[in-house]
């Protein structure tokens, strides 16, 4: 996964679902309701007022403050994860239940974990857009950046 100009980072969030995964960041600062904010046909953003309007979180690590809004984003994210067209992790600053029940439900019903992670301030502003992230069960992130 790493290249050899790339630098590696390790953060530790806490895991809020569980699990292990791998993708290229998609960063945003903006918080964001998966209902109405993501499509569940696309992966697509589609909040016309969400700063990544347009960008897929498909099999991505998105990253963003915290999820908002109506507690039918966890539907939202339980069929985004079904059809295959969900992120391939999520990493907040704060816990949102709504979206930890989609991928809970995700985990029981249909066997596709989707892992959750909390991480603190200072370690949400390291991790950039395009970085390559693997993420343990534990909780550790390994960020590999490219160098600057």
């Amino acid at each position: 996964m790493a290249g050899r100009n790339d630098l590696e980072i390790t953060v530790v969030g806490k895991p809020v679902v569980a699990g292990s995964a791998e993708g290229i960041a998609i960063v945003s600062n903006q918080p964001i309701s998966f209902w109405g904010g993501v499509s569940h046909r696309t992966g697509k953003i589609i909040d016309r007022r969400h700063e990544r309007l347009g960008a897929t979180i498909t099999g991505k690590v998105f990253v963003f403050p915290q999820g908002k809004g109506s507690c039918t984003g966890s539907a939202t994210l339980l069929e985004c994860i079904k059809a295959g067209i969900g992120p391939a992790a999520i990493v907040n600053l704060r816990v949102d239940p709504i979206l930890a029940l989609g991928a809970i439900l995700a985990d029981e019903l249909y066997h596709k974990t989707v892992p959750i992670l909390v991480v603190a301030q200072e370690d949400f502003d390291v991790i950039q857009e395009g970085d390559n992230l693997n993420i343990e069960a534990d909780g550790t992130i390994r960020i590999w950046t490219r160098k600057s």
